[in-house]
């Protein structure tokens, strides 16, 4: 029977590949970015591509996020670009790629505490002068610095100040927060109510 012949289904036309290599279509590049909350990556994306889509999808809420955590917005994407920066030079070795944006949660958190324990150590031992003259990104967030909440959770213990950022502000789970600062979901709970606590007794006194 000839191929064409009706009542007898076609054979797929057989397409050769181009030998040009393509990148993910929109739609994959969509499907990405509406899965925010997993940071899934499509299968077969190799470092660049993956870390590109990430970084569009997430590095403002990460700033954000950062901000909170190291108190300017300088420091915050500094701390963000770097943790951007090893996830690309870690992706072959991530064990599940599907859990990246969970990665650069935890490095966001772990190198905003360095960013801390290096800024007390070099304002303890810092000669006292005049105060330096108000930057642009100070300036930027002059609204933020005035807010009673803001000033509250400056106060707080590090871990506690985590623990609602992460919570409140980054509206994470009680087990993504864990594996972002490296602790049980059990000490999530107990930073997360002493922090509150801490947060209503210091809002208290400031009213």
């Amino acid at each position: 029977m000839h191929p064409n012949e009706p009542g007898k289904p076609q054979e797929p036309e057989e397409r050769k590949p181009s030998g040009k290599a393509t990148r993910p279509t929109d739609v994959t590049t969509e499907t990405l970015l509406a899965d925010r909350s997993m940071g899934a990556v499509p299968v077969g994306w190799d470092a660049d591509m993956a870390v590109t889509a990430l970084y569009s999808a997430h590095f403002r809420s990460l700033v954000r996020l950062a901000v909170l955590l190291v108190r300017d917005i300088a420091t915050a994407e500094e701390v963000v670009q770097d943790a951007f920066v090893a996830i690309h030079g870690a992706w072959r070795r991530l064990r599940d790629p599907d859990k990246a944006l969970a990665y650069l949660r935890q490095s966001v958190v772990n190198r905003s505490r360095s960013v801390l324990r290096h800024r007390a150590v070099v304002e303890k031992y810092a000669p006292k002068g005049l105060p330096d003259a108000p930057s642009a990104e100070n300036g930027a967030i002059g609204e933020l610095e005035r807010s009673a909440v803001i000033e509250a959770l400056r106060a707080l213990p590090t871990r506690q100040r985590e623990a609602l950022v992460l919570r409140y502000y980054g509206d994470l789970s009680e087990a993504e927060i864990a594996h972002a600062m490296g602790i049980s979901k059990g000490a999530v709970k107990s930073h997360t109510a002493r922090g509150m606590a801490a947060l209503r007794s210091v809002l208290e006194k400031m009213s």
